[in-house]
């Protein structure tokens, strides 16, 4: 049995340039990645090269049957130093999009996916106050070049996720545990979202504009509820609340976190299976409720603009996707405004810290040749976007 959904809804799957292009060597994750102690797993290398086979990945997006595609522009090839801009990077990214509207695939730009130039990492990156207005000028340039061909725009993709494993937990760049300068660079990053959202709404184009939030469940045990709700209000709905009055809010889910009665982070529960490749557990109920709590905060309407499972074994990626678009199927019965579905990732591609383990996407990447081979759950999705229907 089958659920049509409104007219409208758009479907697609996600990427960003890091994690595809390859040789992204300018921006601070690249350096990361070879600093010595490092705590990533592999560098990135030559990922997917889809610095050049961009347009064999749209035309894989377009057979499948995804009338989208979300992916990033990277700031450090588009702005290599501080105020020197590159036509020749910015035209390259205006061919990408051509090539989208070629194959009646629609565009979905993000303008930040966790990189950010060397120079300005240099200088403190996020937790520098000077980068709120380099972060906006970079967005100036980027949509007076090519806002006349985006779709949709994304500001930053997960604030939350930049500030938190980069600023507390040191697993992402600047690899700092610092509660002061988390706080500084987490208003940096929301006052960022603010101003660049203006700028992109001010620019060639007239396309949607938004934030992307990483939401998850959140549980703890009897009486630890306030706990929990501050570590929610601190990590979800600072950034969901500057999204009030956005066109939209993108909402990013793949699982629960538990909160233990010391207000900390408690580890999966022992009932529940784990991801091996991201350490998190099986919860595809997070989407369900990661939507209701961005409705309730922002007011906003939703696309999920990112959701999946990072496994080798595809019949289960088909069963967390179905029992995920359960959950949005609930939401729009209840109406809901959720306008699409975006899965994370088309690609299997390089997943920061983890490395190429997990595999998230609908299609295989020979890591020596780059061959793609779509997986069985890629016709299945694909069949559902072309349907316009929830399994």
């Amino acid at each position: 049995m089958t659920t049509t959904l409104p007219d409208g809804f758009l479907w697609g799957v996600a990427a960003a340039a890091h994690q595809i292009e390859g040789g992204n060597w300018n921006n601070d994750w690249w350096a990361w990645e070879h600093a010595p102690n490092t705590p990533c797993l592999e560098v990135s290398g030559d990922c997917c090269d889809s610095l050049n086979r961009y347009a064999e990945d749209i035309a894989l997006i377009r057979d499948l049957g995804f009338p989208s595609y979300r992916f990033s522009i990277e700031w450090s090839r588009i702005e290599p130093e501080d105020g020197e801009f590159s036509i020749a990077a910015l035209d390259y990214y205006r061919r990408v999009l051509a090539t989208c509207h070629e194959n009646g695939v629609q565009p979905l730009v993000t303008f930040h996916h966790f990189t950010t130039p060397r120079w300005m990492a240099q200088r403190g990156g996020w937790h520098e106050r000077e980068i709120v207005d380099k972060f906006a000028r970079f967005c100036e340039k980027s949509v007076g070049h090519l806002g006349d061909l985006i779709s949709m725009g994304c500001t930053i993709n997960e604030p939350n996720v930049v500030s938190m494993l980069g600023y507390l937990q040191g697993t992402f760049p600047p690899g700092l545990r610092d509660f002061k300068l988390y706080g500084q660079a987490s208003e940096n990053l929301r006052d960022a979202h603010t101003r660049s959202y203006d700028i992109l709404k001010a620019g060639p184009g007239d396309f949607p504009v938004g934030l992307t939030v990483s939401m998850s469940d959140w549980w703890s045990p009897e009486g630890g509820e306030a706990g929990m709700e501050r570590a929610r209000a601190m990590h979800e709905d600072f950034y969901l609340e500057a999204a009030r009055g956005n066109d939209f809010i993108g909402v990013q889910a793949y699982t629960r976190v538990r909160i233990g009665l010391d207000g900390l982070p408690m580890d999966p529960d022992p009932d529940v299976p784990v991801i091996e490749s991201m350490g998190y557990e099986y919860w595809p109920q997070s989407l369900e409720i990661s939507i209701r709590h961005a409705i309730d905060v922002t007011g906003a309407p939703v696309y999920v603009t990112e959701n999946g499972i990072g496994i080798g074994d595809d019949e289960t990626r088909v069963k967390f996707v179905t029992e995920s678009l359960q959950g949005v199927e609930r939401c729009l019965a209840d109406g809901l405004d959720v306008r699409g579905y975006i899965y994370w990732s088309l690609l299997d591609n390089f997943e920061w810290a983890e490395g190429y383990k997990p595999l998230f996407g609908l299609v295989q990447v020979d890591r020596e040749t780059f061959v793609r081979t779509p997986k069985p759950s890629a016709a299945w999705l694909g069949a559902l976007a072309k349907a316009n229907q929830l399994p």
